[in-house]
């Protein structure tokens, strides 16, 4: 999709409005989903009002700066706080943006996603917006009424036309996650490396059920979660996907049954070890942590919103939380995978370590 046939505003054309056309038409329909803001020109006297008009805007808005706006930080941030991300080159260190050697090609790929998946892409970048100062577990509960949402919604049922019938996961084995007590250390290890330890319904509960226990020893002083086998954590089991009862129970298991909430409880006595891919599930509970340490093979990717969903273990709250949420939306719409260096560099871990094999069981 080439950004020329997307519709594209400049600074003064969103302090004048532009982008507060309604953003569902007649039929239901969404219209015009994306606005690309071309940061050509220094905002001047129509600042304040492009950053208003920004706040209020339905639509995903992007911006696009083809020049260095580095030196201009002091009359661009408040513009690119208020947009959804932007893209730029050359890198500029603001959390506000996605460094890149083509910004065009970056605005390109984004476009493409938000195409083909509208509601989600709307719904994670109002999300993101909503959640960015409550608290962790009121944020994870309106994470997954979004999530809810889309469960009903045409583009998920797409995805699951497109992948076709599958069979469950065979049982997990007697131990889906390993403990080990050496005095006040705990060392959590998830342990389905057949099934690239995916956040299946056993091995969530069997995670969950550690990190209750954790929660409850005070003498724990220290906590270590890592995983068996190639990977961390392949996300959530995309075989068990589209099989829940109904959408409200489903929403009570993500949010009182789920992970995230206990891993933000015991932030800071947690370090999680990363390696191999980890993927939806496998990024966004460990970014809840106080520490998360990764080997030089590591690669991030979430991939839900290009399944018609948003995530939905926690990562619209804890990832944000860590690289702001500028460079999340950047992620969770395109579902580009991120390498461990540019990870580290953004924040979403905290040191690169190489470590020896990971225990089995």
């Amino acid at each position: 999709m080439d950004t020329a046939h997307a519709v594209t505003i400049s600074p003064a054309d969103l302090a004048d409005g532009a982008a507060d056309t309604p953003l569902v038409d007649g039929d239901g329909a969404v219209d015009k989903p994306v606005m690309i803001v071309r940061l050509d020109d220094t905002p001047g006297a129509i600042l304040a009002r492009a950053v208003h008009r920004a706040i209020l805007s339905d639509r995903v808005l992007v911006g696009l700066a083809t020049r260095p706006i580095h030196d201009s930080a002091d009359t661009f941030g408040p513009l690119l706080e208020a947009l959804d991300v932007t893209y730029a080159s050359p890198d500029p260190q603001a959390k506000t943006t996605v460094g890149s050697p083509d910004p065009d090609a970056e605005v390109a790929t984004f476009l493409a996603a938000v195409t083909r998946n509208p509601l989600a892409s709307l719904t994670v970048r109002h999300v993101l917006r909503a959640t960015e100062t409550l608290a962790v577990a009121e944020a994870i509960d309106v994470e997954s009424l979004g999530y809810s949402t889309l469960q009903g919604g045409p583009e998920f049922a797409r995805w699951l036309a497109d992948r076709g019938p599958r069979p469950l996961p065979p049982p997990a084995g007697e131990n889906p996650v390993l403990l080990a007590r050496d005095g006040d250390a705990l060392h959590v290890t998830l342990n389905r490396p057949e099934r690239r330890n995916a956040y299946g319904t056993q091995l969530r509960d069997a995670l969950v059920e550690a990190l209750q226990l954790a929660l409850l020893d005070e003498s724990l002083t220290h906590i270590v979660l890592d995983g068996a086998g190639p990977s961390f954590c392949a996300g959530g089991d995309l075989d068990e996907f589209g099989r829940t009862p109904d959408t409200a129970t489903a929403h009570l298991i993500r949010t009182r049954g789920g992970a995230g909430r206990l891993v933000a409880r015991l932030a800071d006595r947690l370090e999680v070890r990363l390696h191999g891919h980890c993927v939806g599930a496998g990024i966004e509970i460990p970014a809840f942590a106080g520490r998360v340490v990764a080997r030089p093979d590591t690669i991030f990717r979430l991939p839900e919103v290009s399944m018609g969903l948003i995530p939905g273990a926690g990562g619209t709250v804890s990832i944000p939380r860590r690289i702001g949420r500028w460079r999340a939306m950047h992620l969770f719409v395109t579902a580009a995978p991120l390498g461990v260096e540019r990870a580290l560099d953004w924040g979403l871990v905290d040191e690169i370590r190489a470590t020896g094999p990971q225990r089995t069981g």
